[in-house]
């Protein structure tokens, strides 16, 4: 079956190795999907000398002008006043315009994540949008959010984080039936801050058409023990970090056990081809693009030091989100679901018999 032609806006000037790792992974990406079509956004005496030294990305290739950028270090408020012709906010106008089906840029988050929300608007029924992305685990892949978009969170944001991961989960990553978690110190119903105890609660009594597991703790992350990890920005963005770090420094030691003696250089001889897939399975390249759920357009963050590679995993998750008209899906399951999904009202003490 023949793919739609697929349309994204890219910030061509965002992240540590712009425009080279955009340029290039846009063209790893068009390998992949042949009907995707690529508005790069930048400083186009810059830009174009890269696209066009890719002949089958110049042809699906247009251009939007700017010298103008958001620094890594930009406040979001700042961002907002003074970045009106920055590449980061021209991208997303073009998602506004009609000009495009999505956005990725590898900026400054906190400016892109203020920047989409006041030109695309929050979908309805959902207060805050939320970071999502995908984390390797025993049983597969898993998805967590939020991963940095909102620090604190109240009970209602986390029952909206839950729906939204979950239709994320079963519509992007193919899970027919997700189970959901909320991440917490201990598994026990009493454990934890206020707002997550009502939280589970609601999650509890609402009866919704979701597979809600209860609360998960750290460990459970990398288990696999449900397919939607919910919690907030602060909690998710540290976990995140932590597990980036934990691979980078395991794949270190890796190396410098392999290339110690002669004994383990040929070790390493036999054992390559092993630690290839396992450097594969690890590679935070790979699970690259974290997606802002909960806005009425397709948005998505890169890492800002990823490579061409990992630029155009991003990519794909997007062209992925586009193709599923995921946030078109999140907004029905919202309104199936029906008002009473948010009342995080924890329920009323029951009566003993007389």
């Amino acid at each position: 079956m023949t793919r739609p032609v697929v349309r994204l806006a890219l910030d061509a000037m965002g992240g540590d190795n712009a425009p080279d790792s955009v340029v290039s992974g846009a063209d790893l990406v068009r390998q992949r999907f042949p009907t995707a079509q690529f508005l790069f956004v930048g400083d186009e005496a810059r830009v174009r000398p890269l696209v066009e030294r890719h002949p089958g990305l110049a042809q699906v290739a247009t251009y939007r002008h700017t010298t103008e950028i958001v620094t890594n270090d930009a406040k979001p408020s700042a961002a907002l006043r003074g970045g009106k012709n920055s590449s980061m906010r021209l991208a997303i106008n073009a998602v506004q315009e009609g000009l495009a089906d999505g956005v990725i840029s590898a900026g400054n988050t906190g400016a892109l994540m203020a920047m989409a929300k006041l030109v695309l608007k929050t979908a309805p029924g959902i207060d805050r949008p939320a970071i999502v992305a995908s984390f390797p685990t025993k049983r597969g892949a898993s998805v967590m959010l939020d991963l940095g978009a909102n620090l604190e969170c109240d009970a209602r944001n986390l029952v909206q984080f839950a729906i939204m991961g979950e239709a994320f989960a079963r519509t992007v990553m193919g899970t027919a039936k997700p189970t959901v978690g909320l991440l917490n110190v201990g598994s026990e119903d009493q454990k934890g801050h206020e707002e997550l105890r009502t939280a589970h609660a609601a999650l509890r009594e609402n009866k919704l058409d979701l597979s809600f597991h209860g609360f998960v703790e750290g460990d459970d992350i990398t288990k696999g023990t449900v397919d939607v990890v919910v919690t907030d920005g602060f909690t998710g963005n540290v976990a995140l970090k932590t597990a980036e770090g934990t691979a980078q420094f395991f794949s270190g030691l890796m190396r410098q056990a392999f290339s110690g003696s002669l004994g383990a250089k040929l070790g390493y001889l036999f054992a390559k081809p092993a630690l290839g897939r396992l450097r594969e399975r690890i590679d935070p390249r790979r699970y690259n693009g974290a997606m802002l759920l909960g806005l009425n357009g397709i948005v998505v963050k890169s890492h800002g030091g990823t490579d061409a590679f990992g630029f155009s995993n991003a990519l794909g998750a997007a062209i992925e989100m586009i193709a599923n008209d995921v946030a078109t899906k999140i907004q029905d399951e919202l309104q199936r679901l029906g008002s009473d999904l948010l009342d995080t009202t924890p329920p009323k003490p029951k009566t003993a018999a007389v």
